[in-house]
């Protein structure tokens, strides 16, 4: 079942095209690789997803739901918020709130949207006791258990980076996306977040990752995407796009990272 469906997006900014016509789809339980090198298009395509930025044309829905139509781009904030819940996005410089726990910074986001219900006033304390138990869960998950009550000065980049990815899934996206994640920690750390992406990817959760860790976008992907000024030069299998590239300019890429 498709869980993504991105159709000729197109976004330029000023009269820079950055996306040319971008188009696929990925079903539930995929993971899905993009590289390509810096000024693609990789992260804006992300970001037209998630509606961090505004496309300028064409159509993308998640799990049945049309998050963008070019030809109807009316939408209340409302109703763009509700959207956004359906994505996760983990970025490659964190984002924690400095001023919050690690416990805290998990639990903010589902904390603030159960004010909204209906019977909260009345179950406030078992409703914000269920969202800590389930932050905890995560957290524990991703190996930080004794980091509760740190706050992110006192985390290292992979801790903060698993803390990022635990804020994320307490939301329960039907898409993860991941914009590059191991980008800002040094060489040591990015194993720690592979290994959690690694475990999720094992856990079928549907996760999008834009990456530069050729080997673990291998290892770890059902399809990958190959983009290259704008387009999708080239997509496939791991096997087809790393092993067997039909495409000179994705050849010509990943020989960059080959030893």
């Amino acid at each position: 079942m498709s869980v993504l469906e991105v159709r000729d997006v197109k976004k330029s900014f000023g009269k820079t095209e950055v996306l040319k016509g971008v188009t696929f789809s990925l079903d539930e339980g995929e993971v899905l690789s993009i590289i390509g090198s810096s000024g693609s298009g990789k992260t804006t395509i992300l970001r037209c997803i998630n509606q961090l930025e505004t496309a300028d044309s064409g159509y993308i829905e998640v799990a049945g739901e049309v998050f963008f139509d070019g030809k109807n781009k009316k939408e209340d904030s409302q109703t763009k918020r509700k959207k956004q819940l359906n994505v996760g996005l983990v970025f490659q410089d964190f984002h924690l709130f400095p001023q919050y726990n690690v416990l805290d910074n998990v639990t903010l986001a589902p904390k603030l949207l159960a004010e909204e219900r209906e019977d909260f006033k009345h179950n406030k304390k078992q409703i914000f006791a269920e969202i800590e138990e389930k932050a905890k869960v995560l957290l524990g998950k991703v190996g930080l258990s004794e980091k509760l009550g740190n706050y992110p000065c006192e985390l290292s980049g992979g801790q903060k980076q698993r803390v990022s990815i635990a804020r994320a899934l307490i939301m329960e996206p039907k898409v993860l996306f991941f914009d590059e994640p191991t980008s800002a920690l040094d060489p040591e750390l990015t194993g720690e977040i592979l290994k959690v992406i690694k475990s999720l990817a094992e856990e079928k959760v549907t996760m999008v990752i834009v990456t530069h860790e050729m080997s673990f976008a291998k290892a770890v992907s059902s399809k990958v995407i190959f983009m290259d000024n704008g387009v999708i030069e080239e997509a496939g299998t791991p096997e087809e796009v790393f092993d067997n590239p039909k495409s000179e300019r994705t050849k010509a890429f990943i020989s960059k990272f080959e030893d």
